[in-house]
């Protein structure tokens, strides 16, 4: 605790600790609440976790850069608070935007937001439009901000052909026998991974322009007011240059699904139509007039695309040995790929639909 302490006083000397806890379901950073003397302020302090995150100098340049750009934003628009509406980091006494310490650990602090709630999953249509307005603010605000400058924390995290190519070699060497087991899911990816590629197409051909992308839209990412109102986009760690289509799709995919990401019970897994409605009306009210047209038509697809590619690593790293993802058991992977394919193909069946829907949303606003 003695520790603890001295770390924060690295941010913060003036005040005076009551309490450090550990805070949050994070399974990635070390996170806790620090509770000052008169029990009213807090912060949030981490540990940024290097072996995930081997860049975080760069990294914390990228969450400053889009937070202070934010900041700028809210503070001409009526209504906004500048420090409710996007996160505030401190920085050290020596003006760094982290603190590392005696043994090569990176530490940040944060002001809290209050008061703020998150969902882990989506329940009603209401908090899937107040995610999509959640995270097309967050979109449209960082839509003059340059993408290409920010750096790419996890390298080829979304690109298809990486991911693919990884994927085939994987199934080449077989390496823990599992290939015969998989059969099915491997056909699946073969059968649609022609069209998996169009957004790497895409970009190659110039037609997409690099933007701000957060990286992980899931609802928890997405603090609401007590109103259930979009309040703050969270959790800026994989924030790096991307396409439009990264968050709306994985957004899709996270807030839609009828059931679990893992569930076992395939009749569970659905994308359930109304919910897609609902989050790509929130979505579109902010980022309609800032998105090109091609950017637009092709926001349906990406949510199969992100679908799939979760899919993939699934399966990657079930053939290759479950040497990335935690697993709780034997075929957790396989489990896991099965209902993102499930996830995809219910997609595939309410294609024609997640169309229509977007391009009458768009004619509203327009």
């Amino acid at each position: 605790m003695n520790k603890l302490n001295e770390i924060f006083y690295q941010f913060l000397p003036e005040f005076k600790v009551n309490k450090i806890a550990k805070y949050g379901s994070g399974h990635i950073n070390d996170t806790y609440m620090v509770t000052i003397d008169d029990s009213e302020t807090t912060f949030i302090m981490q540990r940024v976790n290097h072996q995930i995150f081997p860049n975080v100098p760069e990294l914390m340049n990228n969450i400053f850069g889009v937070t202070n750009h934010l900041k700028e934003k809210f503070e001409e628009m009526e209504g906004k608070d500048p420090n409710v509406n996007t996160l505030t980091f401190i920085n050290t006494l020596n003006g760094e935007k982290y603190h590392q310490d005696d043994e090569g650990n990176y530490w940040r602090v944060m002001a809290t937001i209050t008061p703020a709630r998150s969902y882990d999953k989506v329940e009603t249509e209401q908090q899937a439009f107040q995610a999509g307005v959640g995270i097309g603010e967050f979109q449209a605000l960082l839509s003059d901000f340059d993408g290409s400058s920010l750096y790419e924390i996890i390298p080829n995290f979304h690109n298809m052909e990486t991911r693919l190519a990884t994927f085939r070699e994987t199934v080449k060497k077989d390496v823990v026998g599992r290939v015969r087991l998989a059969q099915e899911q491997i056909q699946f990816v073969e059968n649609r991974a022609e069209e998996m590629q169009t957004l790497v197409r895409l970009g190659k051909e110039g037609k997409l322009p690099i933007r701000v992308t957060h990286n992980d839209t899931k609802i928890n990412n997405v603090l609401l007011d007590e109103n259930d109102e979009a309040l703050c986009v969270i959790d800026l760690d994989t924030v790096m240059p991307g396409f439009v289509h990264y968050d709306f799709g994985d957004a899709i995919r996270t807030s839609t699904n009828t059931g679990d990401e893992d569930d076992a019970n395939l009749d569970n897994v659905e994308m359930d139509i109304k919910l897609f409605t609902a989050y790509t009306k929130g979505f579109l009210s902010k980022t309609a007039s800032s998105l090109t047209p091609i950017e637009i038509e092709y926001l349906p697809l990406s949510a199969r695309i992100m679908t799939f590619i979760i899919g993939l690593r699934f399966i990657t790293d079930y053939l290759d040995g479950d040497n990335y993802f935690k697993t709780h058991h034997e075929h957790h992977n396989l489990q896991r790929a099965k209902a993102q394919f499930k996830l995809v193909s219910s997609m595939e069946r309410q294609f024609e639909e997640m169309q229509r829907v977007v391009q009458e949303e768009v004619t509203v606003k327009c």
